[in-house]
C-alpha cells in the first residue's frame, strides 16, 4: 500500500466517523400530534339529533365532563386548540385553552354533519325511517333529507384537519368537533372505508389521538377518556458524569 493509499483511507474513514457523529447529533423531528376531542353533554345529548341548532350549551355534567378533560390534556405541550364553531364545542374547547394560554380558533370544517330535516328531531323516530338503515349499514351512499352526505362531511373534516396538520408540524394540536367528524376522520387516516365508520365509537368528552408523519398518520389512542400520562414528552436524558480511570 502506497502513502497516497494510505492517506486515502485515513480520510475516508475520517468522513465516516463525521457522518456518523452528525447522525448522531441530529434529533430525530416528533410528528405533528393531534387530539380530537368530543365536545362535553349537553341537555340533548342522547335523546334528540341537535346538529347544527344554535344556543344548545354544556349542561352541569358537561361542563364537569369539559374540565375534567381539560385537566387531562393540561400537562401536555399544546401549541394551538381548533373548534368547530358551535356553542359546546367552543365552551368545551376554551375549557381546555385556559390550560395553555390559547385562543380558540374556528375551524369550520370540521363542524357537526348537517343532518337537514332530521336536525332536533329524536333519535327514537329517526330509527323508524328507511334511510335510517342506510346511514348505519352503508354510509357512504347516506344523505341527509335537504342536508350533506356522510362522504361530504368525510371530505370536508378531513380537508380542514389537513391544513391544521401542514400549519403546525412537529406541534401538538386539539381540534374539538362532533361523534361523527371524528370517526369519519379516524376511518380516512387509518385506511377504513367508510361504510365501516359505525363500528367506532367516540364518547362525549373523549380524547383521539393522531401523530401525523411525512409517510402517513397513526392511531395512537381512541376514544380515551382515562389518563393521558404516556403522550408526556420524555425528559431530556441526563448528561453522564464523569468517572475516575
Amino acid at each position: 500500500m502506497t502513502q497516497s493509499d494510505v492517506i486515502d483511507e485515513a480520510e475516508d474513514n475520517q468522513a465516516g466517523e463525521n457522518k456518523a457523529e452528525d447522525a448522531e447529533s441530529e434529533t430525530p423531528k416528533p410528528p405533528t400530534r393531534l387530539l380530537l376531542v368530543r365536545h362535553a353533554v349537553t341537555a340533548h345529548t342522547g335523546p334528540l339529533l341537535s346538529g347544527r341548532m344554535p344556543g344548545i350549551d354544556l349542561s352541569d355534567k358537561g361542563v364537569e365532563q369539559a374540565e375534567a378533560t381539560a385537566s387531562r390534556i393540561a400537562a401536555l405541550p399544546v401549541d394551538a386548540i381548533y373548534a368547530s364553531p358551535i356553542e359546546r364545542t367552543t365552551q368545551t374547547a376554551q375549557r381546555i385553552a385556559a390550560h395553555h394560554q390559547l385562543v380558540v380558533e374556528p375551524l369550520p370544517g370540521v363542524i357537526e354533519a348537517d343532518y337537514g330535516d332530521w336536525t332536533g328531531q329524536k333519535l327514537v323516530d329517526l330509527a323508524k325511517t328507511p334511510e335510517w338503515s342506510v346511514v348505519q349499514i352503508t354510509p357512504s351512499r347516506a344523505r341527509f333529507p335537504n342536508g350533506e352526505s356522510l362522504l361530504e362531511m368525510q371530505t370536508r373534516t378531513v380537508a380542514a384537519i389537513e391544513v391544521v396538520v401542514r400549519r403546525h408540524p412537529n406541534q401538538t394540536v386539539v381540534v374539538v368537533s362532533h361523534a361523527d367528524p371524528i370517526k369519519a376522520a379516524i376511518a380516512y387516516f387509518t385506511g377504513m372505508h367508510l361504510d365501516l365508520f359505525q363500528r367506532l365509537h367516540v364518547s362525549p368528552a373523549s380524547v383521539t389521538v393522531l401523530d401525523f408523519y411525512s409517510h402517513g398518520a397513526m392511531l395512537v389512542k381512541s376514544n380515551d377518556t382515562g389518563g393521558l400520562e404516556e403522550l408526556l414528552p420524555a425528559p431530556p436524558a441526563a448528561e453522564a458524569e464523569p468517572t475516575d480511570g
